[in-house]
């Protein structure tokens, strides 16, 4: 499959947020990373609808919404009127994942599921032909510029196997320390949508550094 980088907008500068997207844009990004979350299920707040909202007014990218939150039912159809292309839910979060995909489906986006680092893929394997995309986090979700889990590596191979026999159209994104170096390795590993955060925003030029990221993971790729 195709590799993108996402560039996530939690490391943005939100005093600049619309100006730092566009520039990412411009360098040629076609997804936008957006983590939400809530304070309860992950230790921290980040944003709502209204930012999405906002920022779907100045950006014509794939918006690639991850809800880190508690009760995410309640809150797929609000999300998905404020501008989100795809929205994926944190298994952990929920018990009854497959109503939520087949919510988020209806009306008309795609879905995805993330694992936390030690979540088993064997949770998925009665979802898994449903998703358009699969999250592996490579980090403890909650904050940004963590290190990057290596132990996930192992996991990315392995469901890269399943895919090919359940699911082949299924993505399969990573979340957390991606930087030049580990790019190369979880697309090696056999993942095709990379989120960079800290990476990407907090470089003099994000659309530079979204650019080498996307060279590094391209060369290594499956």
């Amino acid at each position: 499959m195709k590799i993108t980088v996402a560039p996530s907008i939690l490391a943005a500068d939100f005093a600049r947020l619309g100006e730092q997207v566009k520039s990412v844009e411009e360098a040629g990004a076609e997804v936008l990373h957006i983590d939400v979350m809530d304070g309860h299920f992950v230790p921290n707040i980040s944003i709502g609808p209204v930012v999405i909202e906002s920022l779907r007014k100045v950006s014509d990218l794939w918006f690639d919404v991850h809800l880190m939150i508690e009760k995410p039912e309640q809150y797929i159809e609000t999300f998905a009127k404020a501008g989100a292309n795809h929205i994926t839910v944190s298994l952990e979060a929920t018990r009854h994942i497959h109503r939520i995909i087949q919510q988020i489906k209806s009306l008309g986006l795609s879905a995805g599921v993330a694992l936390n680092p030690a979540t088993p893929l064997e949770l998925l394997t009665y979802i898994i032909q449903e998703l358009d995309m699969v999250l592996l986090m490579t980090v403890n979700p909650g904050f940004g510029g963590q290190e990057f889990i290596s132990g996930v590596l192992p996991k990315i191979v392995a469901l890269s196997e399943i895919l090919k026999e359940v699911n082949p159209e299924c993505q399969i994104e990573v979340d957390g320390g991606i930087n030049v170096d580990t790019a190369r390795l979880v697309s090696r590993a056999g993942a095709n949508i990379l989120v960079a955060g800290s990476a990407v925003f907090a470089k003099p030029s994000p659309g530079q550094a979204m650019k080498d990221i996307l060279r590094a993971a391209s060369e290594e790729a499956k």
